[in-house]
């Protein structure tokens, strides 16, 4: 029994050997018109067009960069412009928007924040467990750091204009 097992291992090894033989395949160098290379290891798409067997390794070189304008592109000659005191006007509604704005937040960031202080001076019997504790004040807090990051964003918004 033993013997029998081991002969159909040793014939069955070399044939799956034989039948995982190595995938290689030719590798075709194709010229266009214009004399430029494409590779393919597809042999149908090498019949009747200029190509070449490579029989070395490839390597890829990285395509060529054009050279970029150093020369800031003009102004169209009918491209739309806005005189310095509409623009002026622009600017200064969009401070007086952003103001009221940034006003708003810190308002409401005074209001979260003295929200936050009363809900962390209420302590009830239920919340023995200090993590239940913090579960309920974290939106509180998250509400407290909203304010925080919106009023940084107004300023940071506020310190752009001209």
């Amino acid at each position: 029994m033993a013997n029998s097992i081991i002969r159909c291992l040793g014939l069955a090894a070399p044939l799956t050997c034989a039948l995982v033989a190595p995938a290689w395949g030719d590798t075709y160098k194709c010229l266009d018109a214009n004399g430029r290379a494409t590779y393919t290891n597809m042999k149908e798409e090498a019949k009747g067009k200029n190509c070449t067997v490579v029989v070395r390794e490839i390597s890829v070189v990285p395509a060529i960069r054009t050279p970029r304008a150093d020369k800031a592109t003009p102004t169209p000659e009918g491209f739309p412009k806005v005189d310095p005191a509409t623009q002026k006007n622009r600017d200064d509604g969009r401070r007086r928007i952003l103001e009221e704005e940034l006003s708003g937040e810190e308002k409401a960031l005074v209001q979260a924040k003295a929200e936050l202080a009363e809900q962390e001076s209420i302590r009830s019997g239920d919340e023995k467990n200090y993590q239940r504790v913090l579960d309920r004040l974290q939106p509180y807090k998250d509400k407290v750091e909203r304010h925080e990051k919106n009023i940084a964003a107004l300023k940071k918004e506020l310190s752009n204009i001209k």
